[in-house]
């Protein structure tokens, strides 16, 4: 997985995670040991049985049964590959379909909730400097959870223009640009913890009092005391639930209602197909309003009267009647 298709470490994880269930499941459910297991055992019945039991008996989300699923997926066509003997076998389990989910609402924030919720943190305290730059970044960058946790201090550029190498899905790198208030936050709490300091060498951008890196629960719990801080007095602009994620939607959505191209959006973001993208002009009802209203003026007809001639008008049909 890593050498030939360059998966990251953390979906090497997670399927790893896969088999994990899935060898437990065949241990406790059908009592059939790990060592003991073979492709003669192994049938359609028995991964379908096993997606039913994920959502049955451990109730599992539909989301999550087709992550274990395309997991399995991924594997019995490493195996088409080398070993075609089992080629009927494989194409049996290709063929279970992954459930359809419904599609849930894009969530995202204001510029004025994000204003509310950056304007939390008290700078006056260095743990709270700390948090500052941890949501700025967050928000600037549009980064994924996992790219901030997985941030080195030799992935910031100071020098102008100021800089950031994310590395997300695939241990694909890209990089974007820091906006100068963002560069000024990030800069002080670099300076809190000596991290200018070029004798200080590499290490994780940000991380807890055991000098570990945060980690993407660590990372949501910051979130977290600042959205339920913000709500108390700006309880419109913020919801009562809200992940990292949406942080990622806002600043594509205000992105693109900058105005900017749905190309550089997908580079931005770090997707691997504008058809991704396309996701958030889908979701913004002012996109869609303005896109109609650029096209409409073309297709209907042109108003024979101006606004003043209308009201003249009216105003001599009240007078008649």
């Amino acid at each position: 997985m890593p050498a030939r298709m360059g998966y990251s470490s953390n979906t090497i994880k997670s399927y790893r995670d896969t088999f994990t269930i899935f060898l437990r499941y065949c241990k406790d459910e059908l009592k059939i040991k790990p060592e003991k297991i073979d492709f003669l055992l192994i049938n359609r019945n028995m991964i379908e049985d096993f997606l039913s039991w994920l959502e049955c008996q451990k109730k599992y989300s539909v989301s999550t049964r087709n992550l274990r699923l395309a997991a399995l997926h991924a594997f019995f066509r490493y195996i088409q590959l080398e070993l075609p003997e089992y080629m009927e076998l494989c194409n049996s389990i290709l063929a279970i379909k992954s459930k359809k989910t419904p599609v849930p609402a894009m969530n995202y924030l204001s510029i004025e909730g994000i204003k509310s919720l950056l304007s939390m943190p008290d700078t006056n305290l260095q743990s709270e400097r700390r948090d500052l730059a941890v949501l700025a970044l967050m928000y600037d960058t549009g980064a994924r959870v996992q790219e901030i946790a997985d941030l080195q201090i030799a992935d910031i550029r100071i020098k102008a223009p100021a800089t950031i190498r994310l590395t997300g899905k695939g241990n694909k790198t890209r990089i974007i640009p820091l906006m100068p208030q963002t560069m000024s936050i990030l800069k002080k709490y670099m300076v809190d913890y000596g991290l200018l300091d070029e004798t200080k060498g590499s290490g994780p951008l940000f991380f807890n009092r055991k000098s570990e890196k945060l980690t993407r629960a660590g990372l949501s719990y910051i979130l977290k005391k600042y959205v339920e801080k913000a709500i108390i007095d700006h309880k419109d602009l913020l919801p009562d639930k809200m992940s990292a994620h949406v942080l990622r939607h806002s600043k594509a959505m205000h992105l693109l209602q900058s105005g900017v191209n749905l190309i550089y959006i997908r580079d931005f973001l770090g997707h691997s197909s504008v058809t991704t993208t396309e996701i958030y002009a889908k979701s913004n009802p002012e996109i869609k309003r303005k896109a109609i209203e650029e096209v409409s003026p073309k297709v209907l007809p042109k108003e024979k009267f101006s606004i003043k001639e209308k009201e003249d008008l009216f105003e001599w049909l009240r007078t008649v009647i």
